[in-house]
This record gives structure tokens, C-alpha cells and sequence, in this order.
């Protein structure tokens, strides 16, 4: 008895119980089908007998997290599971824990980092963080930053609600045509706008070279929602004209960072 005592603790302070550890990698299969899946099908993804995978999905069915359809016979995921769900996005907080961990990715890069969000006024930066060697800019919390010509901007452009963004974008756009030389590296028309935005989607991060201030460049990537819509914008600013291209160990960290700060992950 002292030998069975033993190695069970010994299982639980290696890392955690194995049978729960196995009971919740039944249930993360079956959430990343998106559909009611068979007993088969989960214990082949999950390396377990039937019979476990079985006795699991009977607990889960007693708790309300699993349902099992009538006649097909099939599992998913419950109304238990839905609030579980629920409750855990209602506290998830994009803003402050992206926050705490952009001094990491900085000092990681050595580039100029800044978390914005979307305000009445646009893209806004609520922190900032300097490198030992700060990138000289007049930029610092509070400021606004264009929709076209920011790295940031057009991120939330790619990844925000367009209800949200038409507004300033409506503006920005009046004033291209008024004045073409503000975008000369843009297609304002609506085919040329919807181009940029998939491209960026396509990327996973937005970028603008130095002819928007001179001698700085900068790459921006979404923190998502579980809509897929951006909560937030995480952007890198440097002087290496580098550190926009798409292999560029910068937009490699970039593009990682904000999506283990995500809720969805970049369409890709």
C-alpha cells in the first residue's frame, strides 16, 4: 500500500493527475472537430481504449459537459461546457495581460514595442515600452494613430469590426482624394483596400516602410477575440528596413506573441 501511496504522489507532483490530464485532452479533442464526433474517433485522436475513453465521456455526460445525440449515437460538447466557455471569455482580459507581457517581447526583439486599442478617436496607445536603446519618436501613450498609414492602423483595419473602423476610415479616404500624395504606397479604391487587407490576413501582421516617418519602420499583429476581431494591436518599431519582411525573426516573435495573447488565431 505504502508503494501504491507513493507513486501516486509521485505522479501528482511531476506535473498533475494523469487521469485528469487524459480526461481533459478527451474533451480538447473534442472541441477542436467543431462537430459531434463518434467514440472511435475520440479515442483514436486521444491513444486511448474505447472502454476509457468510454467511462470519461460517461462522467462528462453526468456532469453536463458532453451530450450524446439519440440515434447517431455521436458525442459533443454540452451546455455545461458552453458556460464553462462563457464565463472563462466573460474574465478574459486582452488588454492588461498582452500588457505584462510586452516588456518580454521587447527586451526579446531590443525594438520599441506599444499595445494600442480602438478609442473614439481611432487606434489609441495604452503602453508603451522602450528598449534599452529607445527608438527616437514623439510618440507615447495616448496617441492616435492613422487607419492607412500605420502599421497599427492597418491592423485594425484588417482584423477590426468594419463597423467600427468606417468612420475614420470614410475620413481618411476623403482626404486621399483630396490630397493622392498622403497613400502613395496605397490603392484607396475599394478592390485596392480589400487586396491590402487579405494580404495582411493572409501574413498574419501589417506593416509600413520609413516614408511614413522618416528613418522608422513597423510591424503590428492582432491580439483576437474569439470572433476572430482584433481587441487589440501589438506593434514593433525599429530602423532596420529588415524588419518588415515576412521571414525576419521580428515578425516571427511578432506574429507568435499576439497569437498566444489570442482567443482565435490569424487566418493564415
Amino acid at each position: 500500500m505504502a508503494t501504491t501511496g507513493n507513486k501516486a504522489r509521485s505522479t501528482e507532483t511531476s506535473g498533475g493527475i494523469q487521469s485528469l490530464d487524459a480526461a481533459l485532452r478527451l474533451l480538447r479533442s473534442m472541441a477542436g472537430y467543431g462537430r459531434a464526433v463518434s467514440l472511435s474517433e475520440i479515442a483514436r485522436d486521444c491513444d486511448m481504449p474505447l472502454s476509457k475513453a468510454h467511462r470519461y465521456l460517461a462522467s462528462f455526460i453526468h456532469a453536463g459537459l458532453v451530450e450524446q445525440a439519440g440515434r447517431s449515437g455521436k458525442y459533443d460538447l454540452g451546455p455545461g461546457a458552453a458556460k464553462l466557455g462563457l464565463a472563462a471569455i466573460a474574465r478574459y482580459d486582452f488588454v492588461n495581460r498582452t500588457a505584462e507581457a510586452l516588456p518580454e517581447l521587447c527586451a526579446e526583439t531590443g525594438l520599441t514595442g506599444l499595445l494600442s486599442v480602438w478609442g473614439d478617436q481611432g487606434a489609441t496607445v495604452v503602453r508603451w515600452e522602450r528598449t534599452a536603446s529607445p527608438t527616437i519618436t514623439s510618440m507615447g501613450l495616448g496617441t492616435t494613430l492613422p487607419l492607412l498609414n500605420s502599421a497599427t492602423g492597418r491592423a485594425f483595419l484588417a482584423w477590426a469590426p468594419p463597423r467600427l473602423i468606417q468612420p475614420m476610415l470614410d475620413r481618411e479616404l476623403r482626404q486621399a482624394r483630396s490630397n493622392p500624395n498622403l497613400f502613395r504606397d496605397l490603392d484607396t479604391s475599394a478592390r485596392g483596400l480589400a487586396a491590402l487587407k487579405q494580404t495582411m490576413r493572409d501574413n498574419g501582421y501589417a506593416s509600413v516602410d520609413s516614408r511614413f516617418i522618416p528613418g522608422l519602420v513597423a510591424i503590428a499583429a492582432p491580439v483576437l477575440d474569439w470572433q476572430d476581431e482584433a481587441q487589440a494591436v501589438v506593434t514593433l518599431i525599429g530602423t532596420d528596413a529588415g524588419l518588415t519582411e515576412a521571414q525576419s525573426d521580428a515578425v516571427r516573435r511578432l506574429v507568435t506573441f499576439a497569437a498566444g495573447h489570442s482567443l482565435a488565431q490569424p487566418a493564415r
